[in-house]
């Protein structure tokens, strides 16, 4: 990570000392340095890592040094640490994009007249032909600018609502099986539009396949697009799928900052499943994120990669209790890079752990979504990875956890490391976002 780049970093963790639309000014700048640079030193070769069974302390450096003040952390620790999860978990965040945005249709009367639905395509360049196709919905009654939830959706923004006219992504294919009629308004109570317009919140989101398909063959002609050099083969820390997502959001952040419908302080990112996990790097590695919802993000998100040997044993069904590096690199060998599977049998080599993605976001709230039934994305570890990271925060904000074990089912913890266990399974639910909406009245509300 370049030392310009880091400098603009450090300036939009102190956006509130900014009037709005100077974040416009500063989301170029972001754009326009690259994370990564050529003349930095080599990093070791993963399998020469060596294991630590224990989660590193996210705040020893790699020099052995110990971190003591915020600015150490953030101006050395925090780059490290960004540097590190880049070459050895997801590859690299991809050079700056021009973004083009054009308004394709707009519906003032949307969700029974209390919201306007605007989709708006948004061209990118680089890639060539690289086009997100964004779903703003804003309440009507607003005073003032609305804060906003951004997300990844699974099954196309038209999806969301039983609106004849939204448009179907072009590629779009069901991971349901359904029909594309079938398909239109089946996540309806997945998103729960209503509920975050009633609570006078923006809802931001579009197809995670616009511009990096979820598929391991697909995918790799666009990460090809996103390489600098276009090499064939994808090297083993050129971007993987996961990387790409997240950077795909941190172009619609660029686009919110310039809509005087959105205030631009107040952007929060939210994401299930794999869509959690780009979230949290989104918000990791986008300081202009002001709070994150990880929802049952799981390995290569919120929870650890070391788990305990009777969790990632297999059982008589070849399946661990939770996910592992091994599976998730055996499932899904497009999400993330080519280093990751150098630590499929070795996750102890890696030289951190997912606590200290959680403590990247520091000082900004974190609130980890989970569900009783779903083990594999290992609720528990989840909560440990929060205490993991509490230290980074009580250090950049005096502030944390707040606690020393998990809540009550149902009883969410709404502290800045934030955490939230409901009965059910792997979804994502009216009553999660009631419990969000309320996590971010208390941190972004004015």
């Amino acid at each position: 990570m370049t030392l310009a780049r880091e400098r603009i970093f450090q300036l939009t963790l102190r956006m509130t000392a900014f009037p709005p639309r100077t974040l416009v000014i500063l989301a170029a700048m972001i754009s326009a340095v690259s994370l990564t640079t050529a003349e930095e030193t080599a990093l070791p070769d993963p399998h020469t890592l060596p294991a630590n069974a224990s989660l590193p302390d996210p705040l020893i450096m790699s020099n052995g040094q110990r971190v003591t003040t915020p600015e150490t952390w953030q101006e050395q620790r925090a780059p490290e640490l960004r540097r590190l999860f880049q070459h050895y978990e997801y590859g690299t965040w991809p050079e700056a994009a021009k973004v083009t945005p054009k308004v394709t249709r707009e519906d003032k009367a949307a969700l029974g007249g209390k919201a306007t639905l605007r989709e708006i395509t948004l061209t990118l360049s680089p890639p060539e032909g690289g086009e997100i196709h964004l779903l703003l919905v804003t309440p009507n009654d607003a005073k003032k600018p609305a804060p906003v939830f951004l997300g990844l959706n699974f099954n196309g923004n038209h999806a969301l609502l039983a609106d004849p006219q939204i448009s179907v992504p072009p590629g779009w294919k069901s991971r349901k099986g359904q029909t594309l009629e079938q398909s239109r308004g089946s996540e309806t109570d997945t998103w729960a539009l209503d509920q975050s317009i009633a609570r006078g919140y923006a809802v931001a989101t579009f197809w995670n396949g616009d511009v990096v398909p979820d598929d391991k063959d697909a995918a790799e002609a666009v990460l090809r697009k996103l390489r600098p050099t276009g090499a064939e083969e994808r090297g083993p820390s050129d971007t993987a799928t996961i990387a790409a997502w997240a950077w795909c959001l941190s172009r619609a952040v660029d686009y919110l900052l310039t809509d005087p419908a959105i205030d631009v302080q107040r952007i929060a990112v939210v994401g299930h499943s794999r869509n959690g996990k780009t979230a949290l790097l989104a918000a990791a590695l986008d300081a202009r994120i002001a709070l994150v919802v990880p929802s049952q993000a799981g390995c290569g998100g919120s929870a650890p990669c070391r788990v305990a040997a009777e969790l990632s044993a297999e059982g008589p069904n070849g399946r661990s209790t939770v996910e592992t590096v091994r599976r998730i690199n055996t499932s899904f060998p497009h999400w993330f890079c080519g280093n990751f599977k150098a630590f499929n049998e070795q996750p102890e080599r890696l030289p951190f752990d997912q606590h200290e993605l959680i403590a990247l976001c520091a000082p900004r709230p974190v609130l980890l979504s989970c569900a009783t039934e779903d083990l594999w994305a290992n609720p528990s570890g989840q909560f440990e990875m929060l205490r993991a990271a509490d230290p980074v925060y009580q250090l950049v904000a005096h502030d944390g956890l707040g606690a020393t074990q998990m809540p009550d089912v149902s009883k969410p913890l709404p502290s800045r490391l934030g955490y939230y266990i409901r009965p059910g399974k792997h979804s994502m639910t009216r009553e999660d976002w009631a419990v969000w909406l309320d996590y971010a009245d208390k941190w972004m509300k004015p």
